[in-house]
């Protein structure tokens, strides 16, 4: 399989990418209680997020693979919305759905009162749906591999690395 075209997101474009996503949640009225990184991609916009609504982040790793940061936060963050709490879930970007999939699942199916979704990028062909997008692409079309800033600091390799662990998202 070929290697994919990386596409830079510019510091430019992540930042009207946050302001975009801050925008809609205050058009929609919709106030968080709290917003929740999701590791590693949604931690930096997250963090940005929160301080563009002004609201508290709390943060959860799927991708490590490790219960006691992920199963064990999961239930916590559950609790949270049977406690009736908003939280606003963040991550950098939907692409299969996997993810967001997951996390639904693990939070009892929490109605859209209580929980929130908001991302980046938005794969128009995703299996999970969310609440807020910056941008939507179609992954029948768009097979770049974004490269986030935060990520800029990895070597070539490292970034082909994470796209080799799941190639059919661009293929």
């Amino acid at each position: 399989m070929p290697e994919p075209i990386l596409t830079d997101i510019v510091m430019e474009r992540y930042l009207a990418q946050i302001e975009a996503l801050a925008d809609a949640v205050v058009a929609s009225r919709w106030r968080p209680d709290w917003i929740v990184g999701v590791g590693r991609g949604g931690l930096a916009p997250a963090t940005w997020l929160s301080h563009a609504l002004g609201r508290p982040m709390l943060s959860v790793d799927l991708s490590a693979q490790l219960p006691a940061f992920a199963d064990a936060l999961l239930d916590a963050l559950r609790q949270r919305t049977e406690a009736g709490e908003r939280l606003l879930v963040v991550d950098d970007i939907n692409d299969s759905g996997r993810t967001i999939l997951r996390l639904r699942s693990a939070l009892g199916e929490a109605d859209a009162a209580l929980l929130r979704v908001a991302v980046l990028i938005d794969n128009s062909r995703s299996a999970a749906r969310v609440d807020y997008r910056a941008e939507t692409i179609d992954r029948t079309v768009t097979k770049d591999w974004f490269v986030f800033p935060w990520e800029k600091a990895a070597s070539r390799a490292s970034i082909l690395a994470d796209w080799g662990e799941q190639p059919d998202r661009t293929a």
